[in-house]
């Protein structure tokens, strides 16, 4: 009885109760980053041990061992130190992390073979000669496959970027659910998914038709490359469309501005970092290219400015035929494949960098 009148004073004056312990006691203890990078040593130093003693060594094996133990140790180390919850959350943790690095794995091998393979012909001659008239002991460049790469996809984004802009304003301010939007964004799914070599394919086949058998020229990559981007195209300026405000258009009406003109003058400002920034990823994922090129274009050895007749090189088909067709000197043929490459990868990552620069500066402020 007093130990009942005890609780009740106890619970009327409102100081609470300690909770009775339970069968399972949470642990408090915390792993510091010192014992996790010692977790993680001594993962691949098992790692590298465990292949000594197979006597075999791979850098992706050694990954995947050590990954491996560090996900079985810092989960047993951390289930006796901070307890189950802690640990499943370092477990899964660990698992992302391993697939992250093995995601990595593939696009820096390539990346370092590149630039190692690539930089033994960065000298001016690759930027100033073509391979007209290039025989054995002789050497040439890629001037002419350059030149056609800027034309043909110049060509490409003339036609693309209109198509796929007016496209993307239709579905967003016009369409609605009609039945022609509906019918618009289907056959966008479409072609978003449609391999590369039925772009040229088409292209070949739509010039046959009007100029005859046998017609390869700049033009026809520049409609096989246009089939490409215009899914592209259309799907990110949509997007871009669809995270401006209705709030910015309702105050555009509301002062009696048309809705042509409410497009032109707030939406599409508005919107014009993202429309820029996709646009630029779009050249640079049709510009590297190689297979509806091949069938549309043929492979030109000296320079063709005109796009509308003649045979014209591009980077990607200058590095498929000094590898396909090396010639007497293969290992020059195949360094000269690898510098085109590096060439490549250095104007799409410029493009990458220009499309941020311009999302930086026209993007709207938000500052006040």
């Amino acid at each position: 009885m007093g130990q009942t009148l005890t609780m009740t004073t106890a619970e009327s004056n409102g100081t609470p109760t300690p909770p009775s312990p339970g069968p399972a006691v949470q642990r408090t203890g915390e792993l510091n980053r010192t014992a996790r990078t010692g977790i993680l040593i001594g993962s691949g130093v098992l790692a590298l041990a465990i292949q000594l003693a197979l006597f075999s060594w791979s850098l992706l094996g050694w990954l995947v061992i050590a990954a491996i133990t560090y996900c079985l140790a810092i989960y047993l180390a951390s289930r006796v130190v901070e307890g189950s919850r802690h640990a499943t959350d370092r477990l899964v943790t660990g698992v992302v992390t391993t697939f992250f690095l093995l995601a990595m794995v593939p696009l820096v091998s390539v990346t370092v073979t590149i630039i190692e393979r690539g930089t033994r012909r960065l000298d001016p001659a690759f930027f100033t000669y073509s391979m007209q008239g290039v025989g054995s002991g002789d050497v040439g460049g890629a001037y002419h496959a350059i030149l056609g790469t800027i034309i043909v996809t110049g060509l490409a984004s003339i036609i693309s970027i209109p198509i796929g802009v007016f496209a993307a304003i239709y579905l967003v301010e016009y369409g609605g659910k009609s039945r022609t939007a509906r019918a618009l964004t289907f056959f966008v799914d479409v072609m978003t998914g449609i391999p590369s070599i039925v772009a040229g394919l088409f292209a070949i086949g739509l010039f046959t038709l009007f100029l005859g058998p046998a017609y390869q020229s700049g033009i026809v990559g520049a409609v096989a490359l246009s089939v490409l981007m215009i899914p592209t195209v259309v799907r990110s300026s949509e997007e871009m469309l669809r995270l401006v405000p209705n709030e910015l258009r309702e105050a555009s009406y509301a002062l009696g501005v048309p809705k042509w003109l409410t497009i032109v003058k707030v939406v599409i400002p508005t919107s014009i970092a993202g429309l820029a920034t996709g646009v630029t990823l779009a050249i640079a994922r049709v510009m590297g290219e190689t297979a509806p090129l091949l069938i549309t274009m043929g492979a030109a050895r000296g320079t063709n400015l005109n796009p509308f007749e003649g045979s014209m090189a591009a980077l990607p088909l200058f590095s498929y035929q000094q590898y396909a067709s090396p010639g007497l000197d293969r290992a020059a043929s195949l360094d000269m494949a690898y510098t085109a490459a590096l060439v490549l990868m250095i104007i799409v990552m410029l493009l990458n960098l220009l499309a941020r620069l311009i999302s930086k500066i026209f993007s709207p402020s938000t500052g006040r």
